[in-house]
Order: C-alpha cells, then sequence, then structure tokens
C-alpha cells in the first residue's frame, strides 16, 4: 500500500497459457520474462503486446495479453526481428568500410533483406566478403541496441549534418504526429520505426550476402539510381544451409535457363518485356491453353474476343484512366487519345450491355484470353513471371446477389481441379475483406463477404484472412499455390465487384420488371498465361507429363540399317496423335540419347537392328536407366493413354 493506505495500481498481463500475472505499470516485457524464469528472460529477444510486437524494454501500462518472442517462436515474427537487425548490422558495416556512403531504406522481406545505398563507386562482389567479415565484428561486439525518440527538428538536422540527405528527406515527410525514432548500436544509428533485438550479437551469424542489384531512391525510375545489397538471415546454420539449397534448386529450375536449353522462348531489347515464342514453347503454351479452354467449354463458360485498343473515353468511364494511366500504352490518331488494353473487364461489360438482359439469362460466365499489355518498369521485368504483353485466362461472371454463393463454390471447385491435374495440390485461400477506403453499403458488403465465406467452407476447403485488402469495390480470394520445392505463386484469384457495373451502367430486368445492377465476379485460374507457363516450367524442372511435354518422343536410330522402320514407327505414333522426333543422324546412340535427355525428352525411342527386324521399340523413359522393348502397337496404346489430356 501506499501511503495514506491507497492500493497501488496494478495491470493485469494475460499469458499464451492462459494465465495472468499482475504487474505495477511501467513493467517492460524484459521484467515479465524475468518473472516467469531465468531461463526465458534469458532467451527473450521481444515482445507481443495484444499481438503487435515491440522492443523487450519498452515499457507496458495496461492491461494486455503477452507473449514473449523467442528463438523458438513459431511464426515469422522473429525472422522479421532477425532480418531486420541484419539489416541495420549491415549498414553499419558498410558505412565504417566505406565512408561516404549514404543509407536509405533496409526493409525486411521474404526469406531475407536488403539495404540501398547511395555511393558514387559501384560495389564488387569483394566488397560484399569484406562486409560479410565486417558484419560478423559487430556481431561479436554485442552492442545494446536503443531506441531513442528524437525531435523533428533535431533529426532533419543531425542527419543533413552527417550528409545523409535521404533520411532526412524521410523524416520530413513524415506524418507530424508520428515520433521520430532512433535505433542506436554502439556509436552507429539509423532513423527506424523498429522493433529490433536487445543487441547485435542476438543476430547470430546465419547469415549470407546473396547478390548486388540496382534500385531507385523510393522505387521512381526519375529519381537516383542507387545500389542495393541483398542478404538472407536464418535462425540457425542448419536453416541457412536449407535455404542456400533451396535457392541452388531454384536456379537449376530457373525457366529462363530452361527456356533457352529447351528452346521455349526468347526475350530481347527490341521487345522488352515480351517474349518470343519458339515452335516447342508455342505447343506447350497452346496445350496449357487448350487444356483450360475444355474445362471452361464444360464449366458453362462462353468464350469472347473484344478489342486490344479502346478509347480513352471507355476507361475514364471505368475508374482505370486515373488509377492505370501510368501502366497504359497510348496513341493518338484522329485527335482521338487510344489506349492498348491492360485488362479486359470494360470491355466485357460492354458485351453484357448489347440487348437487353432479363434475370433469366443470369448467371452468364464470360471467358476470354485477352491479350493486355502494361508498361512495367525495365527494372521490374523478369522472363516470363514479369512482362509487358501477357495474355489473361480472364474471366466474368455477371449474376444476382442471390446467385454469389453458388458461383464461388462453382468457381473453387474448378480452380481446385484445375491445379491438382497440373500437378499442384497444395493451395492456400487467402480471403480478403472490406478495406477502410471502400465504396458501397456497409449491408452490401455484409451479404458479399458472408457469401464467398459460406461458399469455400461449405465447399471444404480451409481460408486465413488476410484483413483489410479486399478490393475497393469488393471483398476477394486469392489461391496461392506452393510448387515443387515449396515456393509459393499467387495465381488465381476471385472478386466481387459492385462498382464497374454501375459506373458503366450495366442492368438486366429482374422478377419484378424493374432494372437492377448485376454483380460482377471478376476470376482468374492461372492469372496469366505467360507467368503460370514459367511457373509450370520451375515447377517440372522442364520434364513436363507427357499430355503437356512439346517433345512427347524421339525415335533415334542406332545404324542406317534402322532408318526405314524408324521412318514408318514415327509415321504411326504421329498419326496417333502424339508429339515427336526423328533423328536418324549418322551418329552414336549415347550421343544423341544425352542431347535429347538434356532437350528434356520424355521419351526416347531406339531402332537398331533387331528392332527393325522384330518391328519392336526400346523404351527409355528420361531419368531413368532401365528400359524395355515392346512391340510399336503396344508403345503407341500406352503412350497415348499416358499422353490423354486430363479433364476431358
Amino acid at each position: 500500500m501506499s501511503q495514506g493506505g491507497a492500493v497501488e495500481r496494478q495491470i493485469s498481463l494475460s499469458l499464451p497459457d492462459g494465465s495472468r500475472r499482475e504487474f505495477k505499470p511501467g513493467v517492460t516485457g524484459r521484467d515479465v520474462a524475468a518473472d516467469i524464469g531465468p531461463g526465458l528472460a534469458k532467451a527473450a529477444l521481444a515482445v507481443k503486446l495484444d499481438g503487435e510486437t515491440l522492443d523487450l524494454d519498452r515499457t507496458i501500462e495496461s492491461d494486455a495479453a503477452i507473449e514473449i518472442v523467442t528463438l523458438k517462436s513459431d511464426d515469422e515474427t522473429v525472422l522479421e526481428l532477425l532480418r531486420h537487425d541484419c539489416a541495420h548490422v549491415m549498414a553499419e558495416a558498410v558505412q565504417t568500410l566505406f565512408p561516404g556512403t549514404q543509407v536509405t531504406i533496409g526493409p525486411a522481406i521474404a526469406d531475407g533483406f536488403y539495404y540501398d545505398f547511395a555511393r558514387n563507386q559501384p560495389f564488387t562482389p569483394d566488397d560484399l566478403e569484406a562486409i560479410d567479415k565486417k558484419m560478423r565484428e559487430i556481431i561479436n561486439r554485442d552492442d545494446a541496441i536503443v531506441r531513442e525518440v528524437w525531435e523533428r527538428d533535431r533529426a532533419i538536422a543531425t542527419f543533413a549534418d552527417m550528409g545523409e540527405r535521404y533520411k532526412a528527406e524521410i523524416i520530413q515527410d513524415l506524418p507530424g504526429d508520428e515520433p521520430i525514432t532512433i535505433y542506436r548500436q554502439g556509436d552507429w544509428f539509423d532513423l527506424c520505426r523498429g522493433p529490433h533485438l536487445p543487441s547485435t550479437g542476438r543476430v547470430g551469424h546465419a547469415f549470407k550476402l546473396t547478390k548486388l542489384a540496382g534500385a531507385y531512391w523510393r522505387g521512381d525510375s526519375k529519381n537516383e539510381q542507387l545500389q542495393r545489397i541483398y542478404g538472407t538471415c536464418w535462425r540457425n546454420d542448419k536453416e541457412l544451409k536449407a535455404y542456400l539449397t533451396r535457392i541452388e534448386e531454384a536456379e537449376r529450375r530457373d525457366h529462363r535457363r530452361i527456356g533457352r536449353e529447351m528452346s521455349l522462348f526468347h526475350f530481347q531489347e527490341e521487345a522488352a518485356g515480351m517474349a518470343f515464342w519458339h515452335p516447342k514453347g508455342w505447343v506447350l503454351y497452346r496445350t496449357l491453353e487448350r487444356y483450360l479452354r475444355n474445362r471452361l467449354d464444360d464449366g458453362g463458360y462462353q468464350e469472347v474476343r473484344t478489342p486490344q485498343i479502346v478509347d480513352r473515353k471507355l476507361w475514364e468511364e471505368s475508374g482505370h484512366w486515373e488509377k492505370f494511366q501510368e501502366n497504359m500504352y497510348i496513341t493518338e490518331y484522329e485527335d482521338r487519345i487510344l489506349a492498348v488494353k491492360p485488362m479486359n473487364c470494360p470491355c466485357h461489360v460492354q458485351i453484357f450491355n448489347q440487348g437487353l438482359k432479363s434475370y433469366r439469362d443470369l448467371p452468364m460466365r464470360m471467358a476470354e484470353f485477352g491479350s493486355c499489355h502494361r508498361l512495367e518498369p525495365s527494372g521490374a521485368l523478369h522472363g516470363l513471371m514479369r512482362v509487358r504483353n501477357f495474355t489473361q485466362d480472364d474471366a466474368h461472371i455477371f449474376c444476382t446477389e442471390d446467385q454469389i454463393k453458388d458461383e464461388s463454390k462453382r468457381f473453387c471447385d474448378l480452380l481446385m481441379s484445375v491445379y491438382s491435374d497440373l500437378g499442384f495440390d497444395d493451395i492456400v485461400i487467402k480471403f480478403s475483406d472490406r478495406p477502410d477506403n471502400r465504396a458501397g453499403e456497409d449491408a452490401v458488403w455484409d451479404r458479399a463477404e458472408g457469401a464467398l465465406v459460406a461458399a469455400v467452407t461449405e465447399a471444404g476447403y480451409d481460408y486465413v484472412l488476410d484483413p483489410g485488402e479486399g478490393a475497393f469495390y469488393g471483398p476477394k480470394f486469392d489461391f496461392v499455390l506452393r510448387d515443387a520445392i515449396g515456393r509459393e505463386w499467387q495465381c488465381g484469384t476471385f472478386q466481387l465487384d459492385f462498382v464497374l457495373p454501375e459506373r458503366l451502367n450495366a442492368n438486366y430486368v429482374g422478377p419484378d420488371g424493374a432494372k437492377h445492377r448485376p454483380v460482377m465476379l471478376h476470376r482468374a485460374i492461372f492469372g496469366s498465361m505467360e507467368r503460370f507457363t514459367g511457373i509450370l516450367i520451375e515447377h517440372y524442372a522442364g520434364r513436363f507429363p507427357l499430355w503437356l511435354a512439346p517433345t512427347q518422343f524421339v525415335i533415334c536410330t542406332i545404324t542406317s540399317d534402322g532408318d526405314a522402320y524408324a521412318e514408318e514407327a514415327h509415321k504411326v505414333l504421329s498419326a496417333a496423335g502424339l508429339r515427336g522426333e526423328l533423328d536418324v543422324r549418322n551418329e552414336k546412340i549415347n550421343l544423341k540419347v544425352r542431347e535429347h535427355s538434356l532437350a528434356k525428352t520424355p521419351v526416347i525411342l531406339v531402332v537398331g537392328k533387331r528392332e527393325a527386324d522384330e518391328r519392336t521399340l526400346s523404351v527409355r523413359r528420361l531419368g531413368k536407366k532401365d528400359q524395355e522393348v515392346l512391340a510399336l502397337d503396344e508403345v503407341v496404346a500406352r503412350l497415348n493413354t499416358e499422353a490423354e489430356m486430363p479433364g476431358l
């Protein structure tokens, strides 16, 4: 009790196990960890207060749910802390080794971190080795990381006097009510919101600097070019080694390298960000497109085709001119401003608007393999994964509000089936609900969100919530697939739109004889034909299932004695609908097998004098040493069955 008998105020902290502990206001996470036990106090890295991660020494003034973060915590919080601190350690190392270098922005990112530096002389791979060595020295010093709050004017003046004009500019642009927080480690400090680990030593040594790249200040190509150093950081050496092994495997599977080896496609500066498809690559593309078209036909979609270039007026009416103008290819003709379409949605509404629609016509499922163009920054281009010309497997469903639930379930079932056919069975569904800046009444959002969630739940699919990340026009599902080496790719999407039908005056006549606005459901399964093809190449490392392989077989002769029979066998297999080649070159069979194996041909059929006499083929499978000798008819039957397109 305090003087006069007054009871000192206590705060109650709820622990993850459901127990509660009481403390005086002003207690820190470090104090709470010590109160629980010395082992936890030693292991503590940070604290989560009502879900928000804070420094271990931040004071706690009111009741809250608390969790002490340690290396064993099972979420991404630990890795974010390690990587953010590793970025700060790297920045100190760079400025120590290369005086005059300015630091700009250095966040933690998926699997690692980076920092952008302003320096006249380019960094080299040898510089990375020196930086790595200096980082380990800083970590071994184990300097305490201390949070300080500065006055805005002091912070601007301090960084300006140090020649850190980028930091001064960042501070000037921060909201006036935001505290200016500085994190200090030894004599070095940086502007940062935090949180951070207790000391540099807690970063550990399970990190590696991975590459150099260029970047623009604040991501704008009109601004100064900076130098970016990437790195990765993990809890321990085992995790680091596993990650580096995964990266090596990803490089081995790089679709650009495999695309060259298999002669599928190429890029060149004369058409940056736009693929040149070679014959084999185009076979792969068309096979994938044919498969999906079959599935859409069976799913009740009607395929359409809309113009490539559309007057500015339509883009203004739809709202895309305001949001996407900088990424549009624009041309002028006869005093009109025209844009190459970056998406298909407004054009599909134009088809819907032709003729009076009744509620009996709904749902209307309108699909298009629509060629789109977007003026992406040069630095963002990445093979087939990020291009300027791409084809969307786009579709829009016009329906009533009562039909949202059924159409949502129908689409989810279709998408999951397609992904399974293509070898992807590990799918995460993310549900994004209403953002703060949204159009439409809350009551309508309630119905839309409820219908989408009910559809997924009734279909038996789990989902995770991505709160507040819906489009301004409606909630959405995003579908994230994991490939053969565990990487995640967001491909499919299902978005509910109240806004575009209103903007473009889409109507249908309801049972009451009055006009009503349809709900517009935007949906894609692949998202981009180009990007999805790149994902497939890397998922299979070029070793496609037989139905998808550009070249399904090759017949190789051992001697010229088998040439005539090999030609006959090639004609028989081709007549059966199989895609293959004939190799009767005067080369050794081992050379032929090696070359076609490197080209990822799934089935190599070898013909020698014996095979020709017995009308058989020696069958070799890609990646397998064993072979079997089969009659020609048996080979045709087996390969035909194996090459059957799924979903038919």
